[in-house]
């Protein structure tokens, strides 16, 4: 379960930066030829390295990072048209998996689940 929580929020929060960077410069951006809303992907950067490797901590305050994203894709995704709209709606998606994920990983990977999932000691 913990693998699936550590792959599912990497591959989200790797497709998010795509996603976020083709959305502002190439598809649909807000401005002909691009805009400086893509930008916004820099903060999905910081916590990359850390979703990468496992870190705990990362995980839950990426969780946290997230729900703006999740703010900005519910919100675009009622105002805007066409094929802005659609990527609203990938980009509300993406972020429901990486906080279900992040939350996943927190949880499951707690100091406290860890230790009752070992084996208790052998008296000897």
């Amino acid at each position: 379960m913990i693998r699936l929580a550590l792959r599912a929020s990497a591959a989200s929060l790797i497709a998010l930066i795509f996603l976020c960077l083709a959305w502002e410069l190439r598809l649909a951006p807000v401005q002909a030829g691009g805009s400086w809303l893509a930008l916004k992907c820099v903060p999905l950067l910081i916590p990359l390295r850390g979703i990468l490797t496992g870190r705990r901590y990362t995980y839950q305050w990426a969780s946290m990072l997230i729900l703006a994203y999740f703010t900005e894709g519910i919100v675009r995704a009622m105002s805007d048209h066409g094929l802005s709209q659609v990527l609203a709606g990938i980009e509300t998606a993406l972020c429901l998996i990486f906080f279900v994920g992040s939350v996943a990983f927190a949880y499951y990977s707690r100091p406290s689940a860890q230790a009752a999932a070992e084996p208790p000691a052998a008296d000897a």
